[in-house]
């Protein structure tokens, strides 16, 4: 166990104290071993309260959550891999045939000889669909009935027609299993937030190397997304989820997706980094700089309004508050005005994929409210902008929920030009 009494909090709350990534015999550093075992602990305890007698997941996100197994994002929502958590018994990962499987049975010992098995496609077969789908339906079922809980209800997240129909032909008793996964993913192990805060680290060193050495005029918007992507890669990302970078009027209405649009001076640019760190753990914060030159007294105002809802969205986020606590800082927006989510003023739990577990809107979270515990990490972000500006701001960061408040995860300082008086 960890003295962190010198410390005075404990090590992965701590945004400053950051592991390197590699392993070393003198560090004690994320352990994979009781990373793995943790999130199946998680899993089954959620399991258990459910009422489940077992999982059947596709989702490439809850697949790698269960077994710690990954072969590329590629694979994640093409229904070419699945689990099987069987009760009591271990996890079963159903791999792709070929090289993959090989390649799985090499790569992860954890999973013992019989738990790698090989998975059955079915999509895309056009006339074979049918056929493929049941011998996916076989091979789940067999899992299950190794351990007797094929009578039982049992847990599903994703799937589509063919293979739902396949699955309920086999006997099964389906139910949705996205409430033992949102709930078991939603609260972070230690060594998940390590991840976490290594993901941060990257992505507030990118947000540098942007304002000091990328960001100038002439630069396209897709010349800086090249340049994070790049630098994301080089520092050990597996995947880059998305890069937005909006410029000048491209943030009047603010658009979400880079175009070749040249930077100009006096642009306003927003930039949106959202990937998948070391071991696929998510960040996802945004920065909004200006291009050779300082900002307008408009700008200002709608950088400061911007940042301060969400300073007031992130004093609400303790242990025993809820999502209601949170929106009811978010300023009203077209989440009110639709009654739908908006993405903008909006918060959301990051993992393993980049929404997890639960959402924060005015649309429903200040009816439905959801607690907010301890080791969940959050992404909250803000926008400042309406009709008839020619440039808008937005923000966002990442912060963990301590015992008692939260750390700020994400330390790329803010534009001190936007805040000065």
């Amino acid at each position: 166990m960890m003295d962190t009494e010198f410390l005075g909090k404990p090590h992965h709350y701590e945004p400053r104290r950051v592991f390197g990534q590699s392993a070393v015999d003198w560090q004690d550093r994320v352990d994979f071993s009781r990373l793995r075992r943790e999130r199946l602990a998680r899993v089954r305890q959620k399991m258990r309260e459910q009422g489940l007698g077992g999982l059947v997941l596709f989702a490439g996100d809850n697949v790698r959550y269960l077994t710690g197994t990954f072969q590329g994002n590629w694979k994640y929502n093409i229904f070419i891999r699945y689990a099987v958590l069987p009760g009591d018994g271990p996890p079963v990962l159903f791999e792709t045939v070929g090289s993959d499987l090989e390649c799985a049975r090499i790569d992860c010992p954890w999973l013992e000889r019989g738990r790698i098995r090989p998975a059955m496609t079915w999509k895309w077969a056009e006339g074979a669909e049918g056929r493929m789908a049941e011998k996916m339906a076989s091979s789940v079922v067999a899992a299950l009935k190794e351990h007797g809980v094929h009578r039982e209800r049992i847990g599903i997240d994703v799937i589509d027609m063919r293979g739902m129909e396949a699955l309920s032909r086999s006997g099964l008793t389906l139910v949705n299993a996205w409430p033992v996964m949102s709930a078991a993913r939603v609260i972070k192990t230690p060594d998940e937030i390590e991840l976490i805060k290594q993901s941060t680290a990257i992505a507030d060193a990118a947000f540098w190397r942007i304002k000091h050495e990328w960001l100038k005029p002439g630069v396209t918007e897709a010349e800086i997304t090249s340049l994070v992507n790049q630098f994301l890669y080089a520092r050990g990302f597996e995947v880059v989820y998305d890069i937005i970078v909006a410029s000048g009027g491209n943030t009047s209405p603010y658009r979400r997706w880079h175009t070749d649009k040249m930077v100009r001076q006096g642009d306003l640019v927003i930039v949106d980094i959202s990937g998948m760190g070391p071991s696929g753990y998510f960040c996802d914060a945004v920065r909004c700089f200006k291009v050779a030159d300082r900002p307008t007294a408009q700008e200002k105002a709608l950088y400061r309004e911007c940042l301060e809802s969400l300073q007031r969205a992130m004093d609400a986020v303790r242990p025993g508050a809820t999502t209601a606590d949170v929106a009811a800082q978010f300023p009203e927006y077209d989440d009110d005005r639709y009654g739908s989510v908006s993405l903008q003023q909006f918060g959301h739990s990051i993992g393993l994929s980049l929404y997890e577990g639960m959402w924060i809107s005015r649309a429903y979270s200040l009816e439905y409210p959801a607690p907010i515990q301890a080791n969940m990490v959050l992404a909250l972000e803000t926008y400042a902008g309406k009709p008839g500006l020619s440039q808008t701001v937005r923000l966002e960061q990442d912060l963990v929920v301590t015992d008692s408040g939260y750390e700020l995860l994400t330390l790329m300082p803010l534009e001190e030009d936007f805040l000065a008086p």
